[in-house]
């Protein structure tokens, strides 16, 4: 094989491997949010940066939202998006989101407790290991770990 063929085989296998990277995330998702919270607009924006169409809905009891996803108490955040078959509790990079739809475990879904600064639509750099957790019928279990 020539070096440009391989070049061109190498490109085009990189292009493809970063392709299907994003297309398993869904093509849509529902953001449940308090009307007034600036940084699930810019969490949703950041979803449709990636190709996900996004509804937001925020005349809602964001509590009931969460009990019928199965967030379990204590670790909730500030908006809940409904995408694909599960569910995902607040600012989770994109990261674990991309593993959750390539490894598409059975669980209700995965979280990031509070709003820790430089994730999605949160300001700053990232200044500690994110801890996503997975969740089904309000019960966790770590899913990853993403260090600074």
């Amino acid at each position: 094989m020539s070096r440009l063929t391989t070049s061109l085989f190498l490109s085009g296998a990189l292009v493809l491997g970063a392709t299907s990277a994003h297309a398993a995330l869904p093509d849509v998702a529902t953001l449940y949010k308090n009307p007034q919270c600036g940084c699930c607009d810019a969490y949703a924006r950041h979803l449709e940066e990636l190709g996900v169409d996004v509804t937001i809905i925020d005349d809602v009891e964001l509590g009931d939202i969460k009990h019928q996803a199965g967030v379990p108490y204590g670790l909730g955040s500030c908006h809940t998006i409904e995408m694909g078959e599960y569910w995902i509790e607040g600012h989770v990079p994109m990261e674990a989101l991309q593993a959750l739809f390539e490894q598409q475990p059975d669980i209700d879904g995965i979280g990031l407790a509070g709003m820790p600064i430089g994730t999605p639509g949160m300001p700053g750099p990232q200044e500690e290991p994110y801890e996503v957790y997975s969740f089904t019928d309000q019960q966790d279990e770590p899913f990853m770990t993403l260090a600074p």
